[in-house]
């Protein structure tokens, strides 16, 4: 099945322990990554805090990279709508951030896979990227002085971080000062009064991260 000919339709799909809901939505034909190969996984934010599939910024990052020609697969983690199984404190969702890749992979014929997650999802994402060896990552709003990212000081691939200039959840100097670390190719993109949960700010948000997520990969 090629990427065109995926629908804009919710599946219920085998994950590690039951079913996992994922929603995937086809790339735009005449976008700049279209035809390469790409095929993009977005990650939502911490479950018990009502994260889930449809949040505002997942489906705005799904968007940019549809936008671009890539097809996406959102999804909720074990316990999440009508996913099974229970919180696992990222553990296990890294887990079903695997399985939803393979399972997207065969369904677009991807070869290229993107990774990206907010928040909590920010971690499940670069946990996985460590593992699934992605061609690019997207980090928003990441809680790095809660999580430990990046063991090593380096990840895999390059790696765009998306953070709000006004973020009252994450230490945006402390998360700054963490990605001017690494010694793996970072980008930082910074939203100018923007929250934690980027309020009135999704646009800004797409117009900054996607020409950042097109000249990683061009």
């Amino acid at each position: 099945m090629t990427s065109s000919s995926v629908n804009k339709v919710r599946h219920m799909i085998d994950g590690p322990v039951g079913k996992l809901e994922v929603a995937v939505e086809p790339g735009a034909g005449n976008g700049s990554l279209a035809g390469q190969g790409y095929y993009a996984v977005v990650c939502h934010p911490h479950p018990l805090f009502g994260g889930e599939m449809d949040n505002k910024v997942v489906t705005t990052v799904a968007r940019i990279y549809r936008e671009l020609g890539v097809s996406t697969a959102r999804f909720n983690f074990r316990g999440v709508g009508g996913s099974e199984g229970e919180h696992d404190n990222a553990r296990g969702e890294v887990d079903d951030l695997q399985a939803v890749a393979a399972w997207l992979q065969q369904q677009t014929s991807g070869t290229r896979l993107l990774l990206a997650g907010y928040s909590f999802g920010s971690f499940v994402a670069a946990a996985g990227s460590l593992v699934m060896n992605p061609e690019h990552l997207i980090l928003v709003a990441p809680p790095v002085e809660r999580y430990t990212y990046a063991p090593e000081g380096r990840f895999t691939c390059p790696v765009v971080i998306a953070l709000g200039e006004d973020d009252e959840l994450v230490d945006v100097q402390n998360a700054t000062a963490w990605a001017g670390e690494l010694v793996s190719p970072v980008e930082i993109v910074r939203i100018a009064g923007a929250s934690h949960f980027f309020h009135g700010q999704l646009l800004e948000l797409s117009s900054q991260l996607g020409p950042a997520l097109l000249k990683a990969l061009l």
